[in-house]
């Protein structure tokens, strides 16, 4: 039995480094065929998930049909209540990672399990009792049920400050825009021409979304739900009350504009009252004890050294 195991061992061994040799080959030999232009190419139909002439490694070929029945499950259990829930939210914060609804609840079973093992596991090799390593892993599950949305509600933080900066500049371009005589449409499209920026790419999808047959107000009520800010809100607001009203959309724009920077400024003098506030603590940890030990060092030791004699 143990002769045979050995000799089955170096038949496969043989065999594997025959195939080897021989797939590297002829890969070589696809490769100069393809470079010199002597190569004809099977008609053969690519996986969908799979780039043109993208060789497909063994892992890609069992993980992926996996991930997509996985999905295929999700997708049909998810509800369609929580599926526009976490949409808007991964609209809100830019859809990391391009995520959909299935990716992100399967990222937060992922790490609902892979946390509390990792913790659990930490802790046991760090020879902690059963109490201990228990309770790392219930520390590290509490931690997997809040990381996906903090990470979501940072991304949508760091967004928004984004457009809240970018909007001054966008509304003065639309406003010249306007006043240059074209209509708001248009106006829109010089400005997705000539920007870049968080602002440009949800006016540029709100063009889009118009250009398949939404009208304006559910495309632009589509991009106050995506950037929850509360002076872009107050700027479709008013843009649409002057849609509906028939107020000229260059005062309104002029006038929010206005505002916009009103707002800033009032917000930069918030932050430069609050600023000596916050250097206070500073001040108090690291920099006032350090004044102390070296003004009051010496007359201290020369102090113990007088009463110690």
């Amino acid at each position: 039995m143990l002769y045979a195991a050995f000799c089955l061992t170096v038949t496969l061994v043989v065999y594997g480094l025959y195939v080897l040799r021989e797939e590297r080959s002829s890969r070589l030999k696809r490769r100069l065929a393809q470079v010199s232009g002597t190569l004809e190419e099977k008609p053969r139909e690519p996986e969908p998930s799979s780039a043109p002439g993208e060789e497909r490694s063994l892992v890609s070929r069992l993980l992926k049909p996996g991930l997509r029945m996985m999905r295929r499950a999700f997708s049909r259990r998810l509800e369609e209540r929580k599926e526009a829930s976490i949409e808007l939210a991964l609209l809100q914060a830019g859809r990391p990672f391009q995520m959909n609804p299935v990716d992100y609840r399967l990222l937060q079973i992922a790490t609902g399990v892979l946390l509390p093992c990792a913790a659990g596991g930490y802790g046991y090799l760090l020879g902690l009792a059963a109490g201990g390593w228990l309770m790392m892993a219930f520390a590290g599950l509490g931690l997997a049920l809040v990381l996906p949305g903090y990470y979501l509600r940072l991304k949508a933080k760091a967004r928004a400050k984004l457009a809240l900066r970018e909007l001054p500049d966008v509304l003065d371009l639309l406003t010249v825009s306007l006043e240059a005589g074209l209509g708001f449409d248009s106006a829109l499209h010089k400005l997705v021409a000539r920007k870049e920026g968080v602002l440009a790419g949800e006016f540029r999808r709100c063009l889009e979304e118009i250009r398949l047959g939404k009208t304006r107000r559910e495309a632009l009520a589509g991009v106050r739900d995506r950037l929850p800010l509360e002076e872009l809100r107050v700027l479709i607001s008013s843009i649409l009350q002057a849609e509906k009203l028939g107020i000229g959309m260059v005062t309104v724009l002029r006038v929010q504009s206005q505002e916009v920077r009103d707002r800033r400024k009032q917000r930069a003098e918030e932050e430069a009252m609050k600023a000596p506030i916050k250097m206070l603590f500073p001040l108090v940890l690291f920099i006032f004890p350090s004044l102390f030990i070296v003004l009051l060092g010496p007359a201290v030791i020369q102090f113990i050294e007088t009463f110690s004699k």
